[in-house]
């Protein structure tokens, strides 16, 4: 299984580069968990939200292929608890799927993106910083693992 986030947006701090890697280098090899960033779509203040919002989704879109499971990250989307994700793992290795999981920008996620999306996840109806999101995603994901492997991690 791949699992691949699917992200808008780069050039993140350290402590969240050292976060994320903390986290992924505890998974499994057959887990492969790979980060793809596309960049911002650059901003004017003549060009409406909406346009860049619609550029960064369509950016998104052409790195996802047909066969794929799709999870947006979205506020309104369904929360998971974190058996819940342990659950929605076990059925996405069952199915033998890839998975992406994508990260809109600071202006959010392109509604074509929410379209193609098979799962919405809300991870709080906070507003987390893309920072913070990428780093509790990683966590929660090896946590949903640690549980699925019986390990002491998740208690």
């Amino acid at each position: 299984m791949r699992l691949r986030v699917i992200t808008v947006g780069s050039k993140m701090p350290q402590w969240v580069m050292e976060g994320v890697s903390e986290y992924q280098k505890r998974f499994p090899r057959e887990w492969r968990f790979e980060w793809l960033e596309i960049p911002l779509a650059t901003r004017a203040k003549t060009q409406s939200v909406a346009k860049v919002i619609a550029e960064e989704g369509e950016a998104v879109l052409k790195h996802i292929d047909a066969k794929e499971w799709v999870v947006a990250l979205d506020v309104q989307g369904k929360p998971w608890s974190t058996e819940v994700l342990a659950h929605q793992v076990a059925q996405w290795q069952l199915d033998g799927v890839n998975i992406s999981i994508l990260i809109g920008g600071p202006n959010g996620l392109f509604s074509g993106c929410l379209k193609r999306a098979n799962q919405r996840w809300s991870l709080s109806s906070l507003t987390l910083p893309h920072p913070l999101v990428r780093v509790l995603l990683t966590e929660q994901l090896y946590r949903a693992w640690s549980i699925l492997q019986n390990h002491p991690y998740h208690k």
